[in-house]
This record gives structure tokens, sequence and C-alpha cells, in this order.
């Protein structure tokens, strides 16, 4: 069944938490025990009118009692047409870095706007962070409508601004509903209090929004995480590299190249669950075998012979800082891609990105928390890596200080 990764986005009280909590109530995706206890906590806490919706993602208890979220919050859930995963990310600007988090790997960002207050600087930051991830589809989802007497002028004007500041952002493809999570108007059902929109609900949209970026067609990566090599007696022999299928798919008898030391070699065997398959498609775990005995390590990259990938010691980039101390020039750092590790400094800080405007200014040296800048990025290893546009899975890495073994950026290659 297919997979959609998605994740919300806007304002604090902008009701992010509530449209969750509504598309998995009014879906029937909440056990009755889970709605009996969230009941109880909203009667607890003086709301008499219900549940409250937000608790259904809220997990923190300092979320519960600030009514924000904090932390990136994910739920699981499922339709006879689509599996879901959703990651309700936090709204409130110094919580920048775990918005870029759960918006990593997702295939769709559903922005919320407030109709009251229509476009802010949180939805141009958060619509600009969905750009530098090349989030494949944007959802403005202009949630309560109830409360602006379901007016079609207000939906349109927001709409219409929202196509305007964007346009610099070469967002993928945006789509715009009208919703109001909290009675639930366009959720689940479409809504006859808005009879003038003649789209799909939230969920029809989610069941039926075509992703275009289509990491099957994308050209084959696989990046190596263990080298197996038992030399037992009945497996004197076995050399097996295990990993997962990053993109596109590999099959026996591939003629395939391992970066960085570009030597090529054929596809002999492929084990999946300790059984021998003909196929791997992506993300499924495999061991790959080759004909030849080639000098293979972890964080190797291995692609089809006719296709491409970089290798360099250098690559430009786009980072969050997500560390709470300040960068300090010449900071001893790790960079990790998938499973590839490598010593590395960042060489230069080319500029900074205003998140609001995403305009480029001069730096001055210092990134500090939720900043997002442009760097230069040396290794002491060659990494084999694909600019993030062109695949996501080999684009994008980590930086972790190397002293305190803690991530303190995350970034796309440009």
């Amino acid at each position: 069944m297919d997979l959609l990764r998605f994740f919300t986005a806007g304002n604090v009280d902008d009701g992010k938490s509530t449209l969750i909590g509504r598309l998995l109530l009014d879906s029937d995706s909440i056990s009755t025990d889970i709605i009996e206890t969230v009941t109880k906590q909203s009667k607890s806490s003086g709301d008499d009118t219900g549940i409250d919706l937000a608790l259904l993602t809220d997990g923190l208890r300092a979320e519960r009692e600030q009514g924000i979220t904090i932390d990136v919050a994910y739920k699981y859930f499922s339709t006879a047409k689509r599996k879901f995963i959703i990651a309700d990310t936090p709204g409130h600007a110094q919580y920048t870095r775990n918005m870029f988090t759960g918006a990593s790997n997702a295939d769709l960002a559903i922005i919320l706007v407030d109709a009251r207050n229509g476009i802010t600087d949180q939805t141009k930051r958060h619509s600009i962070i969905s750009s530098i991830l090349d989030v494949p589809h944007v959802l403005v989802c202009v949630n309560k409508m109830d409360l602006v007497d379901y007016s079609q002028e207000v939906f349109d004007k927001i709409q219409k601004d929202y196509i305007d500041f964007s346009k610099p952002l070469n967002l993928n493809k945006i789509s715009f509903l009208p919703a109001s999570a909290l009675v639930g108007d366009n959720v689940v059902k479409n809504s006859d209090k808005m009879n003038w929109y003649k789209g799909d609900s939230l969920m029809e949209f989610l069941e039926n929004v075509q992703i275009e970026e289509d990491s099957r067609k994308q050209e084959s990566r696989f990046q190596v995480q263990y080298v197996i090599r038992p030399q037992t007696n009945e497996l004197h022999d076995y050399r097996g590299y295990a990993g997962s299928v990053l993109s596109g798919s590999f099959k026996v008898g591939d003629k395939v190249k391992i970066y960085p030391s570009e030597m090529t070699s054929t596809i002999s065997r492929i084990e999946r669950n300790q059984k021998d398959v003909k196929i791997a498609e992506i993300n499924e775990p495999i061991v790959i075998h080759l004909e030849d005995d080639i000098d293979i390590s972890r964080g190797s990259s291995i692609v089809l012979a006719d296709s491409t990938i970089e290798t360099e010691k250098e690559l430009s980039a786009t980072i969050c800082w997500m560390d709470n101390k300040a960068y300090q020039k010449g900071n001893k750092l790790i960079l990790q891609q998938n499973s590839f590790r490598a010593k590395a400094v960042i060489k230069e800080i080319e500029n900074n990105i205003d998140i609001h405007t995403y305009e480029l200014s001069e730096n001055d040296g210092a990134m500090n928390l939720n900043d997002f800048c442009k760097v230069n990025i040396k290794t002491a290893e060659t990494i084999g890596f694909d600019s993030y546009k062109k695949n996501r899975k080999t684009g994008a890495f980590i930086l972790i200080n190397e002293n305190t073994n803690s991530t303190v950026a995350a970034g796309v290659i440009d």
C-alpha cells in the first residue's frame, strides 16, 4: 500500500494539532479507549464542550500545560487507499530546528493559515523551509473559516496573497483548501457551508494527491551500512554488503560502479530476509553480492554503471544550525550522510538566509540557533552524493560535534 509522509506547520494557535485530531477522529483512526481517556482529560482541564482534539497529538506534558507543540509529534494511520505518517511540527520560531527535522522526509507540507489573520511571518518561514527542503507538494489549509462566516472572499484573498508571496520560492506544487478543524468542515467530508468550494476534502486530498517526486523512478542508489564477512567454515568465502535501497532498484546481473573508488562489477546475488531475490526496490533492506572482490567499506555508494554520482571533498550546502551554542570558527565536526561519516570543517559561511523573506545577506562569521546559512564544507574523505534537488536521500546530511557527539546542524547539498 502506498505511503504518504506529510507534516503540518503554522502559527501557534492556528489549529495544527486540532486539525490532525479531527482527521484521526472522524476517519475512525483512534481506538475507543484512547478517545475515552482524552475525553476524561478534556473534562478535567475544564473543557465542557467535548473532546479536546489537540490532546490526540500533543504528547509532552509541557505542551499540554502551555497549549503549544514543542517537539515533533508523529502519528500513524491508514485508510483503504493509503498509509500515512503525520509529523505535527511546532509553530514557535525558536523551534525552527524541530520543524526542519519533521519536514525533512515529507512528501507533502500542510501549512495552516488562520482565516482571520491571513499570511504571516510564520507562514512565510514555513514555506521557505518547505522550499529549501524541496517538499514535493504544499497544501495551504485556510483554517477557522467558521470564524469568518465561511467567506469565499476571505479565502480568495489569502490564496492570492500566498501565490504572490511564494513566486520566488519555486515551490513544486501548491494547492489550497478552506476548512474548520474544530467543527470538521472539509476535513473528512465536504462542508455544505462552503458549497462555493468545489475541491476535495482534506482526507480525499491526502488519499489522492499524486506526489511528483517518485523515488522509484530516480536513479538507483545504495549505500553500504555493513560489510558482512563471517569467515566461518560454512561461509568461508561469504562477502556481502548490507544496507537499504535509497532510490530506484537493483537486480541480479546489473553492472554497477562503486564510489568513491569508481571500480566496476556485476551484482551476482541479492538477499532479503536471508532469502535470495532477483530484484530489490526502494527502502528494502538487502545484502548485495558482487562478482569481483573489491575493497568496499561502510559508507561506500553503489550505483548502476550507466549512472554517475558526484564525488568531492568540498561541497556547497544550505544548513540549519541546531545547537544552542553558537558556531565557532574551526569547530571540529563530523559529517554524516546516511551511513557515510567523515571528519569535516565549515570552510566558509557564504551567506545568511532570511527565513522570512528568502533574501541572502553577508555573513559576519556567526551562526546561532535556528540560523539558515549557505556554507562551504570540506571533508577529510571523498563523499559520494547527489544534489538534494536531484535525490533527497543522498543530498541530505547532518553535522555532529566531534567532542560532544551532539548534532549541531542539518543540511542539504546545493
